[in-house]
């Protein structure tokens, strides 16, 4: 019996994931058929390079039925490759550690773009990533800011060992720490210029619809405690009050129905100034900004520049 061509396998595959609910099902079609061929190679293989060898007549990689079936069931498409590009790395990801999300990609260009505004107005850049997960937000500092130092905190064990495996192969220069990101690098109190942080924000009501975060991003990446989802959030701004310089930025990713919450958060702790929302590529309100206010002014407020592209 001939073996099943890849150009049949795709169209099948194509089928099977659009009959589970999966929006993108010839994307991940190619791309499952592009990690099973990498492989099986030791090579990159693009998704055009899948598209030519179907039309090539290529037969299909051995166990691509499988890995499809495993998408169809819902199994997210970075578990399945072991990968999650962010803004042009490929991150390491599997099961124990939260999925990075292109919205977050918004959330790393503001903490990037002060970084580099910071270097280059001073010669140095001391960012701090709070709830790192995989590590994605401090590795794109650190690769896209060269000469910024970069530190990074995660307490889960299990997505603090994926942080490590990315910072060891993307950017070995990150200061990776294991510990609680609302009290940890006390030692770095009052010197920091960037505090960012994606931490966990869903309200313990809220379950997520897509079953991919569901089922498979773990509960501590997800929800935040308390009635609003917004505990751990509270506690990382309080952290960022303590570690951040005067006039240093906050920036902190939320839900897109949280943004009048999350700036009352920040307001809250008379510790800030210039409290913003920015918006993701799609419009959606999804972070808060704002500088740590100089406490030894009267008047609270930090000269310095303005949070920049963010709406009231």
């Amino acid at each position: 019996m001939s073996p099943t061509s890849l150009a049949a396998a795709l169209r099948d595959a194509e089928r099977t994931l659009a009959a589970a609910g999966i929006g993108s099902a010839r994307v991940d079609a190619e791309l499952l058929a592009a990690h099973l061929l990498r492989a099986a190679s030791g090579e990159d293989v693009s998704r055009g390079e899948v598209q030519t060898a179907a039309l090539l007549g290529r037969p299909a990689p051995d166990g691509y039925a499988e890995l499809v079936g495993r998408r169809a069931a819902r199994e997210p498409l970075q578990h399945l490759t072991g990968r999650a590009p962010f803004r042009g790395v490929e991150l390491a990801v599997g099961p124990g550690v939260f999925v990075p999300r292109p919205e977050t990609e918004q959330v790393a260009e503001q903490a990037v773009r002060e970084a580099a505004d910071v270097l280059a107005r001073t010669g140095s850049a001391l960012v701090v990533d709070l709830c790192t997960g995989s590590g994605a937000i401090a590795v794109a500092v650190a690769v896209e800011v060269p000469g910024a130092v970069v530190h990074a905190v995660e307490l889960d064990a299990a997505a603090h060992a994926w942080a490590a495996r990315n910072v060891e192969a993307l950017a070995p220069g990150v200061h990776l720490h294991r510990g609680d990101a609302r009290t940890a690098l006390r030692a770095l109190d009052g010197t920091v210029d960037v505090v960012v942080s994606n931490p966990p924000y869903v309200p313990p009501g809220a379950v997520p619809v897509d079953p991919e975060v569901a089922r498979h991003d773990p509960a501590v990446a997800l929800y935040g405690l308390g009635a609003d989802g917004l505990e751990v959030p509270r506690g990382i701004v309080a952290a960022a009050a303590r570690l951040l310089r005067p006039g240093g930025l906050l920036v902190m990713e939320h839900a897109e129905v949280q943004d009048a919450a999350a700036r009352a958060t920040v307001e809250a702790t008379h510790a800030f100034t210039a409290v913003t929302t920015a918006a993701d590529l799609t419009g959606r309100a999804r972070m808060v900004l704002a500088r740590r206010a100089d406490p030894d002014r009267s008047d609270g407020m930090t000269p310095g520049p303005s949070v920049g592209d963010s709406q009231p």
